[in-house]
């Protein structure tokens, strides 16, 4: 029996602004793409690392609410960063929204983000 692949669109997060899902679910998965700090209008939030880690995360969580499931039940997170000299600043954003919850995750430093934002993060997630 195969698994219908189903693709998660909300006007709560930016469109993809390229040939993508906002997020796809398999299953009991939900692999969102990556984020960047765009307001739903599409504006890059400016600010600095905090300001652009928070509405990554508010993204995302429109997201994930689209796609039935929550920052609770995320498994893996992969954050790209244009400058690893801004890891703290990032990290202290991300564990205000994940508290307890410590999923797995990635951290890597990037040549360059989409827009020149400084931050981008993909979740994979259940259901």
């Amino acid at each position: 029996m195969s698994t219908a692949i189903q693709k998660v669109a909300t006007l709560e997060a930016p469109q993809a602004i390229g040939p993508y899902s906002q997020a796809i679910v398999y299953g009991d998965l939900v692999l969102t793409s990556g984020q960047i700090p765009l307001t739903p209008a599409g504006e890059v939030v400016e600010g600095g690392m905090e300001a652009q880690t928070h509405q990554v995360l508010t993204n995302l969580i429109a997201v994930l609410k689209e796609a039935g499931t929550s920052l609770d039940r995320v498994l893996k997170a992969t954050v790209f960063l244009k400058d690893m000299n801004q890891f703290a600043e990032m990290n202290q954003v991300f564990e205000s929204y994940f508290g307890d919850h410590k999923p797995a995750r990635s951290t890597i430093e990037v040549a360059r983000l989409p827009k020149d934002v400084l931050v981008e993060i993909e979740l994979i997630a259940a259901k």
